[in-house]
C-alpha cells in the first residue's frame, strides 16, 4: 500500500469503522469487554495489520513475521476485531468472545488465538516480553521488527520503566513501542477532595517523550488518528532498525472512544455494554465503512 496513496490512506480509516463496529457489536452481542481503549487504538492498529508489519495470516507462526504485543490486554476485542478483519480466522467468531470455550477470551492467549504473539492481561508485562523478542532476534540472527502498544493508565507500572531503562543497554534497534495517549483511564486522581467523579490521567503531568530520550529512545510525537502521521512514524520507527542502536517510543496522542459520538473522550466508556439503541446508533455512525468481512478482500487491502 503506498503511503503517499490518499485512497489508501481512506481505506486503511474504513477498516478502522469497520473494526470499531466490530468491537460495539461483539461487546453487546457478549455483554463483557471494554469499549474506550480498543477504539482509540484501532487506528494505530490497523495500520501495522493492515499496512506495516511483516506477517501472513496463513502462517500465524511464521519464524520470521514481525511480532505485536498488546500490552494493555483488556482491549483484546479491539485486537481480535483487526485480527478476524485481517483473514487470521472467521469475522463470525466474534462472536463467541468472553465465552467459556471461545479461543477470544477476555485477555489475549497466545495458545488459544491465531496471531496473539504474547498472552497478556496484567498491566505492565508487554514491553519486557516484547524485548525479550527483539533480543531473540537479535540473538539468532532474525531481521524481524516487534511492536508493543501500551496504554498510558498502563505505564504507571514499575516494571514497565524497568524495560524502559534496560532496553537501550541491549542496543533493540528492533523494537519500537507505541503509547496509546488517550488521556483517561478507569481510574485516577480526582480533580479536589470533593470531587471523585474526575478520570483524569495522573501521568499527564509528565513529559513522555522527553523521559524516554532521556532514558536513550528515539522518540516520535504523533496524531494516533491521523493516518499520514502514523505511517510516517512507522517509517521513521523502521528506518532506526539495524542502523540506530536504540528503541523506538512513539507516543501517540488519541481520544478515549475515537469514533462513535457516546463513547468519545468520557471515563464512563472504559468499559461497559451497550443498549440496543446504542449499538443502532454504532451501525448509524459507522454504517459507512466498507465490508471486508471476506479474507480475500482484506488481503487485497493489506
Amino acid at each position: 500500500m503506498n503511503r503517499n496513496d490518499a485512497k489508501n490512506v481512506e481505506e486503511l480509516a474504513a477498516i478502522a469503522r469497520q473494526g470499531r463496529l466490530k468491537v460495539i457489536e461483539t461487546v453487546t452481542s457478549s455483554k463483557a469487554g471494554h469499549v474506550g481503549g480498543p477504539l482509540s487504538a484501532m487506528d494505530l492498529m490497523v495500520a501495522l495489520y493492515f499496512h506495516q508489519m511483516n506477517i501472513d495470516p496463513a502462517e500465524p507462526a511464521n519464524p520470521d513475521r514481525d511480532r505485536f504485543i498488546l500490552s494493555k490486554g483488556h482491549c483484546a476485542i479491539g485486537l481480535y476485531s483487526v485480527l478476524a478483519l485481517r483473514g487470521y480466522f472467521p469475522v463470525e467468531e466474534l462472536a463467541t468472545f468472553d465465552h467459556g470455550d471461545s479461543r477470544l477470551q477476555g485477555h489475549p492467549d497466545m495458545k488459544l488465538t491465531p496471531g496473539v504473539d504474547s498472552s497478556t492481561g496484567s498491566l505492565g508485562q508487554g514491553l519486557s516480553a516484547a524485548s525479550g523478542m527483539a533480543i531473540a532476534a537479535k540473538k539468532l540472527g532474525k531481521d524481524f521488527h516487534t511492536w508493543v502498544v501500551l496504554g498510558d493508565g498502563e505505564i504507571e507500572e514499575g516494571m514497565v520503566w524497568e524495560t524502559v531503562i534496560c532496553a537501550p543497554r541491549y542496543g533493540l534497534d528492533n523494537l519500537t513501542a507505541i503509547v496509546d495517549l488517550n488521556g483517561l483511564q478507569q481510574y485516577g486522581w480526582p480533580a479536589s477532595a470533593t470531587d471523585r467523579f474526575d478520570r483524569s490521567e495522573p501521568m499527564g503531568h509528565v513529559d513522555l517523550p522527553a523521559v524516554f530520550r532521556g532514558f536513550g529512545w528515539n522518540t516520535i510525537e504523533i496524531d494516533g488518528h491521523d493516518y499520514g502521521e502514523i505511517l510516517a512514524a512507522y517509517d521513521e520507527a523502521e528506518s532506526y532498525r539495524g542502523a540506530s542502536g536504540k528503541p523506538t517510543a512513539i507516543i501517540a496522542s488519541t481520544i478515549k472512544g475515537y469514533g462513535l459520538s457516546y463513547t468519545q473522550a468520557t471515563f464512563k466508556w472504559h468499559n461497559g455494554v451497550p443498549t440496543p439503541e446504542q449499538l443502532a446508533t454504532a451501525r448509524h455512525e459507522l454504517g459507512d465503512a466498507i465490508d471486508i468481512s471476506d479474507t480475500d478482500k482484506a488481503e487485497a487491502l493489506a
